[in-house]
């Protein structure tokens, strides 16, 4: 009993210690501090990097406060930004035609808009177009299709009205920092609302031509993995789209090369499918969807384009160990390459296999990649972009 009275009477007094310790550090907050010398060699490297340079300093301050010499400095906004920091445009108020009857300012239409601007800012727009911008417009589009047609039987835009809705389109993107050049990047035109040549243009005839049921299934929930190898969605989008496009007996007994020639014709009534899914489907669950679709047909091919790498093959032809000429002929072909876009992993694989098919065509046998310390990320622009990205994070 005895020590358990000392011992709750040495807590309460360390308490009590520590309040009035509380109380009275403040009143030396004011206090100058006082210069104290140290011997410079056992001061640490991180002590050394927060002292601010100054000529004719014999000692260390204390309390000491990190420099501003330390930290990275980056440009007012006020200033000119040197070439490697991307600029940003500021967001304005757009100016529309207001021959366009929607509502812009919904917040389902609205939040599609945000996403797409911000996929496709101003300055990264031509660089990550392939991989996010394209992808995410297309989605925008045809959303805004079921969007407009939401309290109506129709699936797409009239022609009376379509160039005035793609018009603001392009307008609110681009005063909320989107790139401008986006239909040419892309190649999407203001005819793709209208559904083009796609016989099908309404839900009642739509219901009445396709399983409705079997494509809501297929597309409702999209799984990013499984989609890629053993589609789903994407037979279904097609079997719907050769439904209504009124080909599929045509296709069943004709000779198929006599049909490639349709292929736009068949892309009309595929998006007319698509606006049928945005009209069915929650507009995240329809741009969630669209974009793994379209993540899989953008890996099945390489973006890049290789012009002849006659250098390349005239330095490499009979190397067998590593060679100083043929790794700089083939690091510089690569670093122009590499700039043109940002390309995924899937692409990058498939970009090196097409260019190690013209090196072997070109007469090179050796295994050139790796005498060079070449990968799959030297063939994107992902890894110069790096420092790029983090300073558009730190400028938006």
């Amino acid at each position: 009993m005895g020590c358990s009275r000392d011992d709750n009477h040495y807590r309460g007094s360390l308490c009590c210690q520590l309040i009035l310790f509380f109380i009275w550090f403040p009143t030396f907050q004011d206090v100058t501090a006082q210069e104290l010398h140290a011997d410079l060699r056992k001061v640490s490297s991180l002590v050394e990097l927060a002292k601010e340079p100054a000529s004719g300093e014999t000692g260390l301050f204390d309390p000491i406060q990190i420099s501003p010499a330390v930290l990275p400095k980056f440009p007012y906004p006020t200033e000119s930004l040197p070439p490697m920091y991307p600029t940003f445009p500021t967001r304005y108020k757009p100016v529309l035609t207001g021959k366009c009857p929607v509502n812009f300012s919904h917040p389902d239409i609205s939040s599609i808009l945000d996403k797409t601007a911000s996929d496709c800012t101003g300055p990264l727009a031509a660089i990550v177009g392939n991989v996010i911008c394209c992808p995410q417009f297309s989605s925008l589009i045809h959303i805004f299709q079921g969007f407009f047609n939401m309290k109506s039987d129709k699936l797409v835009l009239p022609s009376a009205v379509a160039d005035h809705c793609y018009s603001d389109i392009i307008s609110i993107l681009a005063s909320r920092r989107a790139n401008s050049t986006i239909p040419t990047l892309c190649s999407i035109k203001s005819s793709n609302l209208t559904g083009g040549s796609c016989p099908v243009k309404d839900d009642s005839t739509f219901e009445k031509t396709v399983n409705t049921s079997k494509l809501l299934e297929a597309c409702s929930t999209v799984d990013p993995l499984k989609e890629c190898c053993r589609p789903v969605c994407q037979p279904a989008i097609m079997d719907a789209a050769l439904q209504i496009s009124g080909r599929q007996m045509m296709i069943n007994n004709e000779n198929m090369a006599g049909e490639m020639n349709h292929t736009d014709y068949l892309n009309d009534c595929k998006g007319v499918v698509y606006s049928y899914l945005s009209k069915k489907l929650s507009f995240e669950a329809a741009n969630s969807a669209f974009r793994k679709l379209s993540a899989c047909k953008v890996n099945k091919v390489c973006p890049l384009t290789f012009n002849e790498p006659t250098e390349v093959i005239n330095a490499c032809r009979n190397v067998a160990a590593p060679s100083p000429s043929c790794c700089s002929s083939l690091n510089t072909y690569i670093a122009g390459v590499q700039k043109q876009m940002l390309i995924t992993n899937k692409q990058a694989i498939i970009c090196a296999t097409i260019f190690g098919s013209m090196l072997r065509g070109g007469g090179v046998m050796t295994n050139i990649y790796q005498l060079c310390d070449v990968d799959l990320k030297d063939f994107s622009i992902q890894v110069y972009m790096q420092d790029v990205y983090l300073v558009a994070c730190l400028e938006m």
